[in-house]
């Protein structure tokens, strides 16, 4: 047994400078990678509501959490690079449709009760598929993991509370609240991947104690938290087919269209061409202030070195 071998047996973490096979080190850039795009990516579906959030307070709510996504990111990459992979490598893998992120961001984001929603299932979503992850057996993944599940617990929260408050408001309120609802249910169940008979990556990602759970127990795990928060607030969730099961102790639920998330992987989602359109004309918009900070600090070398 190889020295990698034994620290996963014993459940000890990997760092940079361990032995690790070739294997591993490329299921973990994959994974890291479409994990720091997505957060780089969904800064967009809510930061289009930072100019038309309704109050001061929610847009200052809404400002913080934006931010948030941007040092999720930085993060992840970072913890990337650990493994000898160069940020603007994967950045570029990003940007040429080589690389994905998840398939929640490429839906859009039709009116305010969106961002509430967001912050509830989709973060929601976030935390059950990452909080598992703070064990990761990849120590940069797991350190960098605990906070962004903490960060990613008070966006849940903050969503929460905004769809409460939508809920309670007038009819009106109350009806986009749940129309949003309506529409990104499904898409939050598909977040967790196909069925575990269909991932991929799943038997050998969990021997290597990257994965800790299968997607269909961490699908039934967010579906049985949601559920109860619904019923608080006074939303109803789209599936008619949802019902307590008393001898599993869980919440049965009607089948996923997976059909629907194999196109919106393949780039054929409602907004897979804006989301990245978007992201290379601020990657070229950018470029003038990254050329300045490198001719800046080459300057700063020079000056040091006289």
């Amino acid at each position: 047994m190889t020295s990698f071998e034994s620290a996963i047996a014993e459940g000890a973490r990997i760092e940079p400078r361990d032995a690790m096979p070739e294997d591993y080190r490329a299921t973990l850039i994959r994974q890291i990678a479409q994990h720091a795009h997505s957060e780089i990516i969904g800064m967009q579906p809510e930061g289009a509501w930072i100019t038309r959030a309704p109050s001061l307070r929610r847009k200052a709510i809404l400002l913080a959490k934006v931010q948030d996504e941007a040092g999720h990111g930085l993060y992840l990459y970072a913890a990337a690079e650990t493994l000898g992979v160069a940020r603007s490598e994967l950045y570029d893998a990003l940007l040429t449709g080589r690389q994905k992120y998840s398939s929640i961001f490429n839906y859009p984001t039709l009116t305010w009760a969106d961002v509430g929603t967001i912050g509830w299932l989709v973060d929601g979503a976030a935390i059950v598929n990452q909080v598992p992850l703070c064990r990761c057996s990849y120590g940069p993944y797991a350190r960098g993991m605990v906070r962004i599940c903490k960060e990613e617990s008070f966006h849940q929260r903050q969503g929460f509370e905004s769809l409460l408050a939508l809920s309670n408001g007038t009819p009106g309120q109350h009806a986009m609240a749940q129309d949003a609802v309506n529409r990104w249910w499904w898409p939050s169940l598909m977040m967790f991947g196909p069925p575990d008979t269909d991932s991929p990556h799943s038997a050998r990602s969990t021997a290597w104690g990257i994965k800790r759970f299968s997607n269909d127990t961490l699908r039934q795990r967010f579906v049985d938290m949601v559920v109860p928060q619904a019923e608080v607030l006074g939303l109803s969730l789209p599936d008619p087919d949802l019902r307590f099961d008393e001898g599993r102790g869980s919440w049965d639920f009607g089948p996923v269209d997976f059909t629907e998330l194999r196109e919106v992987v393949a780039g054929n989602g409602p907004c897979n061409a804006e989301r990245l359109a978007h992201r290379r004309a601020a990657e070229d918009d950018g470029a003038w202030v990254r050329e300045a900070a490198r001719v800046h600090a080459a300057k700063q070398v020079r000056r040091g070195a006289a």
